[in-house]
């Protein structure tokens, strides 16, 4: 039989688009799902501010009736103000490893794309910067995290088929917590603080965090992310969602915040408790018993392994020792609470700026993933 494409017009029909994914990894040890509350908020145009200044569909590839396969359309119009391009994205791509399920997906992806007058789709991306993004070309043994793709090894396989080659690369490290603290990072966080007048802030409660640095956190990334691959400025009502959403779970122990002398923020690295376990024992779903796993993870009994988020230093005092204060406040907290290791989440490949950072560390550089791109004629 021939593939039929179907896009998604209802919220049951983006439930299997949601859900498709864990059919496809079930029983795989690597694979992390999204929670299923989140990635629905994130694809609904009612609930995601990005929606602003995106616009997307989303389609379902059947093949004898069974559901084989998916793939997001997105056209972020601010990402192609900021870079000059008329591109569209395509995110949420898996399909079962059949040629005419690939070749039907992306052909409606392409068509979408020439409908609109673009002339070239690129990704996996999603919406923003925040999304997951990047499809796996090394590491398929490894366990995926909360904040990234996992995919089998045949996808980037049928991109290279239908023509798409690449845009950028992402790698990601795993990081040995060590047993003690650098007395490096001890002696430049201290010449730091006295030659620039800036100082580690520790705040005492969520709330106190929210209220007082909840919008410069976002506005940091915003000025810091500005000239990285796809990056489009987050705006208001998307900082509030992310304030909402994210600050309320976030251990304050985890998350280290840099500030000059009249209390500005100047740098920031946010970390939290590894959630891979909990969301494969999960299901991605909260109910009836997930939240147990998130839970237990978040507040109970905390894994030994952490994501690294995200790094964030004013550009005037990148290199300048910031992110040595940064690490030295944040490793003793690491030794203390008994962390082994610590995922970097991904870098983009020519990001030295970041990787050197990294160099005191004993790691190893274990996955590596793409953004393909196609011209479209």
């Amino acid at each position: 039989m021939s593939v039929k494409i179907v896009k998604v017009e209802n919220n049951r029909q983006l439930k299997r688009f949601v859900s498709f994914v864990n059919e496809l990894y079930k029983g795989n040890p690597y694979f992390v799902p999204e929670l299923f509350a989140d990635a629905m908020n994130t694809l609904r145009k009612d609930r995601n501010a990005a929606f602003e200044f995106c616009d997307a569909d989303y389609f379902l590839a059947y093949k004898d009736g069974k559901l084989a396969g998916r793939i997001a359309v997105i056209v972020n119009n601010k990402a192609n103000e900021v870079w000059g391009l008329k591109a569209a994205r395509f995110g949420w791509v898996d399909f079962i490893d059949d040629a005419s399920v690939v070749d039907a997906l992306f052909a409606a992806a392409e068509a979408w794309a020439r409908e609109r007058g673009l002339t070239e789709l690129q990704g996996p991306l999603g919406f923003t910067d925040l999304d997951r993004e990047g499809m796996l070309i090394e590491g398929f043994d490894r366990l995926g995290t909360m904040a990234t793709i996992y995919n089998h090894p045949y996808y980037p396989k049928h991109l290279e088929r239908l023509g798409y080659v690449k845009d950028v690369d992402w790698v990601e490290f795993l990081l040995k917590v060590p047993a003690e603290k650098w007395p490096k990072a001890e002696r430049v966080s201290a010449i730091v603080e006295r030659k620039y007048g800036l100082s580690v802030v520790h705040c005492k409660s969520r709330s106190q965090l929210a209220k007082r640095y909840g919008n410069a956190l976002f506005e940091l990334v915003n000025e810091c992310y500005a000239g990285l691959y796809g990056f489009s400025p987050l705006s208001k009502r998307q900082i509030d969602q992310l304030i909402k959403t994210y600050l309320p779970v976030i251990d304050l122990r985890l998350l280290s915040l840099v500030v000059d002398k009249e209390d500005n923020l100047v740098a920031l690295g946010v970390s939290i408790y590894s959630l891979s376990d909990a969301l494969r024992k999960s299901g991605g779903k909260l109910f009836p018993f997930g939240w147990w796993h998130l839970a237990k993870a978040l507040f109970f009994k905390h894994p030994k392994r952490l994501d690294f988020l995200l790094v964030a230093v004013k550009p005037e005092y990148q290199g300048k020792g910031a992110f040595a204060m940064i690490f030295n406040d944040l490793l003793g907290n690491y030794i203390d609470m008994g962390f082994v290791d610590v995922e970097s989440n991904p870098e983009l490949e020519d990001n030295k700026k970041v990787q050197t950072q990294w160099d005191d560390f004993e790691k190893e550089q274990h996955k590596r993933r793409r953004a393909f791109k196609k011209v479209l004629v």
